[in-house]
């Protein structure tokens, strides 16, 4: 039952809900008068997940001179694609946004006028591909890629280039027809160019693609005559944290291998010892505080030495690469390419079987109002 105040009476559900499952007294069954009050109390908080959609999927469909003469601003827009945002972390509701329409106009906002509004529907975008491979292939279908390929290579607003990359990043991962289509879109160029930008940000995306990339032979092999393999020996000096990691992850993953004539698919090799052994003397020079944070970079440092000069390096001996008080590594280094794309509310999608066809289960916050009147029913 609402409080006089206008809201749901949480306080009052929670008391309830204690003294009715605390386990201290025998169930007992509930009034008519209690079942009502309980059923009020939590539909005044629940939404429609898939009618809200289809109410902003009408949005995303309305002409923006529409919008713009009812008072719309882009910002009403980026609030409102945040809301779509947190409805399609569920794959079923991902996978029925396309269902009821609203996919097509979603890839239509990554050629909006405005960054926001570019940069928050690749967003999006980037949550309804994570580990679905349904979805993926829907945006491959709507050419969703082209978009996303054109705003992170050309982009004047690097935040859009970035997000950008993300969506790619999440559209082709396990997607070979994803992959196929980036090395066609001239994809690669567009990361030599971000790994040469001066944005830590976007320098970290890119290099966790192209460490991801490097586990296909043939995109060693692209990767290699770009030039990718000095550009990431020259982000090992980065002042970026990340950037540094990133850029050894990927180093490693050359060196690991061992198909080339040269014993691995890094080139330079006096290079690579020179840029390695500065490694080590900016690690080494490290107060206490910064080494137990480079704990991944020095682990990296470490194989990628021992996996090019099969022996390890002086960090061991200094005892740097297990500081008093860690645990001894007991497997590689993590993969950092696979932590980047591990999206944070689906690590258990993998395992689910196939969502069904339609769906209209849902739960949410509060229902924001509406930027338009009531349309047209779907």
């Amino acid at each position: 039952m609402a409080k006089d105040g206008g809201g749901p009476d949480w306080n009052g559900l929670l008391k309830w809900s204690i003294a009715h499952g605390d386990g201290t007294n025998p169930p007992r069954a509930l009034s008519e008068e209690d079942r009502k009050w309980f059923m009020e109390a939590m539909q005044e908080n629940t939404i429609d997940v898939v009618k809200r959609m289809k109410e902003i999927t009408l949005v995303m469909k309305t002409p923006d001179d529409v919008l713009q003469s009812q008072g719309v601003t882009p910002e009403n827009i980026e609030d409102m694609l945040d809301e779509l945002q947190e409805h399609v972390e569920s794959i079923d509701m991902a996978n029925d946004l396309h269902s009821i329409g609203g996919l097509d106009p979603l890839l239509g906002y990554l050629k909006n006028p405005h960054a926001g509004i570019r940069a928050k529907a690749a967003e999006v975008v980037t949550t309804i591909v994570q580990n679905n491979p349904k979805s993926q292939q829907l945006v491959m279908e709507s050419n969703g890629l082209e978009p996303l390929l054109t705003n992170f290579s050309s982009d004047p607003s690097t935040n859009s280039r970035t997000k950008s990359l993300g969506a790619i990043s999440s559209l082709i991962r396990h997607n070979q027809q994803g992959v196929a289509a980036f090395r066609l879109g001239n994809g690669y160029a567009a990361l030599k160019d971000a790994l040469c930008s001066d944005d830590a940000r976007l320098q970290r995306k890119a290099l966790h693609l192209v460490q991801y990339l490097l586990h296909d032979k043939a995109d060693r092999s692209v990767a290699t005559e770009l030039g990718l393999p000095k550009l990431m020996m020259h982000l090992t000096s980065s002042d970026d944290s990340g950037v540094r990691e990133a850029a050894l992850g990927g180093l490693l993953e050359l060196a690991r291998d061992k198909t080339s004539v040269s014993g691995n698919a890094l080139p330079d090799q006096d290079k690579l010892k020179d840029v390695l052994k500065s490694r080590i003397e900016g690690i080494s020079t490290m107060d206490a505080e910064d080494l137990h944070a480079a704990r991944e970079e020095r682990q990296l440092v470490e194989s990628l030495w021992n996996e090019c000069y099969n022996e390890p390096s002086s960090l061991r001996e200094k005892g740097l690469v297990v500081l008093p008080g860690e645990d001894a590594p007991q497997q590689l280094p993590p993969d950092v390419a696979g932590k980047m794309f591990e999206p944070p509310l689906r690590a258990w999608a993998a395992s689910r079987p196939p969502p069904k066809e339609d769906s209209d289960s849902g739960s949410g916050k509060k229902d924001p109002p509406l930027l338009l009147g009531p349309g047209p029913s779907f």
